[in-house]
Formats: structure tokens, sequence, C-alpha cells
């Protein structure tokens, strides 16, 4: 084990202005706020409408946003990790793009792809890279334009996701702080439930593939939620054991924010109050690789040092896992 602690040591975010609340999608689809909120725990959700801005666009503001917050050199920074199920182009890195655009000159990047476990996974790496002792600052930015690949005629996905960005730098801790453990899983057999049937390398895009509507997020959402509330919740109480941990110690849970029902089963199954869950699906959906770094930018004034954080996160693939945290600065 190093003994180098990946700490991080500073937050950014961004979500586009636009608001698509749960009235405006009552004149889009079948639904209503009560459906949508009793089921979701959904009020709200923000979306890049700005034509020709993708996903880079909000990982871009949301990194410079930390480097603002930080009074940080971009080209101090050694890597740029980005996290993202919708990508602006294939083949091209949105990470290369964005360490350009944000003057990253001296950083290596590449984009990361693990559906709502991007952020997740995203942290074990940046961790090792870190911990090797060869990097110093390495950026971790989790952004996506879910409306960019959603059937607005769909409700069982439309009423779900939403756009934002948010970026954390990993530094090396004197102190021990930052990530002490981490329990990661995946299982292939679940990419049937939540996938885009077609623009990969199996359904290539074609006049039929565009017609059917086969670019857009399908989600067998019974399946999916069965999966989601009962592994996001064992691979939290699994960290929770590992590391002697009961519920008074936990300072925080750090929920993917995907349905209040799947959050409250994970706080439940940890033995956590609710003023220790981290929560802000009522405002911005799910915005899949965002929604843990938004949490911890939501929340950042109430974090204290040394304050214990479990981070918990399930997404299509299926991928999840939980990551034991201590915090390493008072905001």
């Amino acid at each position: 084990m190093s003994s180098i602690t990946a700490a991080i040591t500073a937050v950014g975010a961004y979500v586009p202005d636009y608001k698509l609340t749960n009235s405006i999608l009552e004149t889009m689809v079948d639904t209503t706020d009560e459906w949508i909120t009793t089921r979701t725990g959904i009020k709200e959700r923000r979306i890049l409408k700005d034509e020709g801005k993708g996903t880079s666009y909000l990982a871009i503001k949301a990194a410079e946003d930390l480097l603002r917050k930080r009074n940080l050199d971009p080209a101090e920074i050694d890597l740029v990790l980005v996290g993202t199920a919708t990508p602006d182009m294939p083949v091209a890195s949105t990470a290369v793009y964005v360490a350009a655009e944000i003057g990253a000159v001296n950083a290596f990047a590449y984009d990361m792809q693990a559906a709502c476990s991007n952020f997740l996974y995203g942290m074990s790496s940046a961790a090792r890279y870190i911990e090797s002792g060869r990097y110093k600052k390495v950026l971790l930015i989790g952004a996506d334009k879910m409306s960019s690949i959603i059937d607005y005629k769909d409700r069982t996905t439309c009423i779900i996701f939403g756009d934002g960005a948010g970026a954390v730098l990993f530094e090396p801790s004197e102190e021990g702080y930052g990530l002490q453990d981490e329990y990661l899983r995946s299982d292939g057999k679940g990419r049937e439930f939540l996938k885009i049937e077609a623009g990969g390398s199996i359904l290539p895009a074609s006049e039929e593939t565009v017609r059917d509507k086969k670019h857009f997020v399908y989600q067998d959402g019974k399946s999916v939620f069965k999966f989601a509330v009962s592994n996001m919740a064992d691979v939290a109480a699994k960290i929770m054991e590992r590391n002697n941990l009961d519920h008074d110690d936990v300072n925080w849970l750090v929920p993917h924010q995907a349905n209040k029902r799947i959050i409250d089963a994970t706080a439940n199954r940890m033995g956590l109050e609710h003023s220790k869950v981290m929560m802000n699906i009522e405002q911005y959906g799910n915005t899949t690789s965002a929604t843990l770094p938004l949490l911890l930018h939501d929340y950042e004034k109430q974090l204290k040092k040394g304050d214990k954080l479990v981070f918990a996160a399930f997404g299509g693939g299926f991928t999840w896992g939980a990551i034991y945290l201590t915090w390493a600065y008072d905001s």
C-alpha cells in the first residue's frame, strides 16, 4: 500500500440555466408532477439548449470554476480525466479537447466510460496516479449532456435525466486524508437493460436506426431499479464493514442521484439519518457522470476536514461500487 494518499483539494461545477420542470414535461408526455415526484424525487432538471455546444462545454465550465476558486494555474495540472456517457464525438477524446481549452498544456488526458459509475471509477484511477508519486495534480471531471441522447416522447427516460458537470482536483496528502478504500464491481449481463442500441460497432448508424429511434437511451426501468437498489446498498454496507465504520462514524453518504428511493434504501442499509445524506436530485435529476461532483459542490461549505464520506453509485453495463474517502480541507 502506498504511503501517499490522494485527497480532493478543490471542487468546481456547472449546470445550464434552462430548467425543464415537471410541469413542462406534463405538456410533452403522458405524465404528471405527482407521478414523477413520488417515483423519482425529481422536480426539475437542467438542459443545455445552446446549439453547437456539447459535453465539453459543460466540462470546461466546471473546470474553470474549480481553477478560479482555487486560483490554480492550469499549466500545473498533470492529467485530465473526463468521465462521460455522452462524448462530443466518437474517436476524438473529449478530455483531450477540454485540457487544451482550459490551458492544461502540460497534461495528458483521456475519457472514461462506465455510465453512471464514471466518476466513482474515475476517483479510483485518479488516486492511483497520485499514489504512484509521479503525478501531483489530477483533474477529474464528470460531465454529461444527457439531453442529446434522450427521446422526449419516452416518459420512461425523459423524466429522469439532466445535463451538468462537476470537477475535483486530486493532490497528494501529507496527513493521510483522501481515498482510503474502494469496492468496485461490474457485470456485463446487465447491458441489455440500459443501453443505446445503435451507433456502435454492432449496429452502425443508418437511416433505419435513426427512423427507429435506436440512438436514444433505452431503459428497462424495473430491472435497473431492482439491481440498483440492492447493489448500491450492498457495496455501501461492504465498505463500512471493511473499514470498521458504523453509522456514527460516517459523516456523509454521497450517493449517485438516480432515484430517491434507491438513495433512501442505501442510507437505511447504512443506518444513516437523512441529515447525513447528500441529495440534490430534486433540482438536477440524474446527470449521470456529474451527480457525485455536483453533490460535493453543493455541500462543500458543510464539509469539514477529517469528515468521513462514503460514495456509492450504480450505472448501466452494469457498473457499481463504493468508495470511502476522508475530506482534506475546511471550506
